[in-house]
């Protein structure tokens, strides 16, 4: 059963053309899981290497424990995360990149280094507008 679903949605996706501009695309919301604010940060550690919840949460600075879990979630459920929960006492959860997670991330911090990079270009841009449009 599970494998003709899986059939039939990958005939689907053959049939679809998919248009991330129109609202109704569902590689929308896929975007969105990629590129917000805590799922590219997600993506950017799980990138260095898989690690712990808690280990995570470390790294990526500021998020907060309910909105990392929301976030590996959805990303999960994108399958761009694996988790794996290790049968221990205490619990041991794992999470690492899928072979399509690790291709986003790769692009993703191609991105996030050319930015990091430019940094005192985008910084200067603020300053000359924040002159001319009266400061902040």
């Amino acid at each position: 059963m599970v494998s003709a679903v899986a059939d039939d949605l990958d005939d689907l996706a053959e049939d679809l053309a998919f248009d991330v501009f129109s609202r109704q695309c569902p590689s929308r919301s896929a975007l969105e899981h990629v590129t917000g604010r805590w799922g590219s940060l997600t993506l950017g550690a799980l990138h260095e290497s898989g690690c712990r919840f808690n280990e995570l949460r470390r790294r990526v600075d500021g998020v907060s424990e309910k909105m990392l879990s929301q976030t590996l979630q959805a990303l999960e459920r994108d399958g761009l995360v694996h988790r794996e929960a290790q049968p221990t006492n205490p619990p041991r959860v794992d999470y690492e990149l899928t072979p399509l997670g690790r291709q986003v991330a790769e692009r993703l911090m191609a991105l996030i280094e050319l930015v990091e990079s430019r940094m005192p270009e985008v910084l200067t841009a603020r300053e000359r507008y924040d002159e001319t449009r009266g400061g902040r």
